[in-house]
């Protein structure tokens, strides 16, 4: 009998030690669950704050443009250039939020820019020969109308996809159709980060040298060295611009205007300032409470066309967002 009810306290007390584990176990899985869905809460959060902070930098950003075209940062450096980029540091509450202020017009027009050109841009953006040529050749078939005695080059291309379409054969509306194009690759578009950052870490792509919005003579103070290598300026003289403007943007009309005699016809393809045409890039860093930056980021991105008082168009005063992102 003894030994009897020895064997049945034995069982219940592995059954109970077995049950506490299996409830130690199903309680912190229920933990680590808990935890992680916390967490991815925290992190939605701080990307929904850190989107409108983000899109508050833009609007912030086009009412300095609007209200003085020679903004000035906190330490008295021009808008214009600042580590490889044209950016305002805008500074809230709760983040700090970097908008880069680019010029369309510091741009390659995408649907005027000569084959010359193209190739010149794509090999100074590291394409190799062949490949230059190759994207080159796409481009152009691509705005270029179709007849009968002139089919599409790279139609068979286009239509063996999934899906399959056929090229517009027309100007191009938007820059992001360059992605549709034969050998046009996310990276060459988009460049490996958002752009020049103050180590030189990033890159810059397609999508900062071309538009469909862009000028045969494109503002010194922004535009990318590949851009003014592709109008015909030496590597070492855009080279020598790039690091020139990082110190101080060119202002002087009679400084331009030695700087281009001494360059030649390629010079007068440069021009001090940029019209209405503008892409702003806002990259937004969420504050923490001991003053600390988040690893948070988020970017968002608009093209504005800005109306100055008396504007030809005689609109009033003030901007219209033509596209937005809402991811960079």
């Amino acid at each position: 009998m003894t030994s009897r009810i020895s064997r049945e306290r034995g069982s219940a007390l592995l059954t109970v030690l077995w049950l506490t584990a299996a409830l130690s176990a199903i309680g912190l899985a229920l933990a680590n669950n808990v935890r992680g869905e916390t967490e991815r809460a925290a992190t939605s959060l701080d990307d929904t704050r850190a989107y409108f902070v983000a899109r508050g930098a833009v609007e912030r950003a086009v009412l300095h443009l609007l209200w003085a075209r020679s903004y000035a940062t906190p330490d008295g450096q021009p808008m214009y250039y600042r580590y490889g980029s044209p950016a305002m540091d805008l500074e809230f509450p709760s983040a700090s939020v970097r908008v880069e202020v680019i010029p369309e017009d510091s741009k390659l027009p995408l649907n005027g820019a000569t084959p010359d050109q193209l190739f010149a841009l794509l090999s100074a953006l590291g394409e190799p020969e062949g490949r230059a040529l190759a994207i080159t050749s796409a481009i152009v078939d691509w705005r270029t109308p179709v007849t009968p005695e002139r089919p599409g080059l790279f139609d068979g291309f286009y239509l063996s996809g999934a899906p399959s379409f056929l090229p517009r054969h027309a100007s191009f509306l938007e820059n992001e159709e360059l992605l549709a194009v034969k050998g046009v690759t996310p990276d060459l578009y988009y460049g490996t980060s958002l752009g020049p950052s103050e180590s030189g870490a990033g890159r810059s792509a397609l999508r900062d040298c071309v538009s469909v919005f862009g000028s045969e003579t494109v503002d010194i103070n922004t535009a990318r060295r590949e851009t003014m290598i592709a109008l015909g300026i030496p590597p070492a003289d855009a080279e020598a611009i790039v690091q020139r403007r990082r110190q101080m943007p060119f202002l002087d009309t009679s400084e331009l205007a030695q700087l281009q005699n001494s360059l030649g016809p390629a010079g007068y393809h440069l021009r001090i300032g940029g019209n209405t045409m503008y892409t702003l890039r806002a990259t937004a860093r969420l504050k923490l409470a001991d003053g600390h930056f988040s690893d948070m980021r988020r970017s968002v991105g608009a093209l504005i066309k800005i109306h100055l008082p008396g504007n030809l168009q005689g609109k009033a005063p003030g901007y219209d967002v033509l596209r937005w992102y809402d991811r960079l």
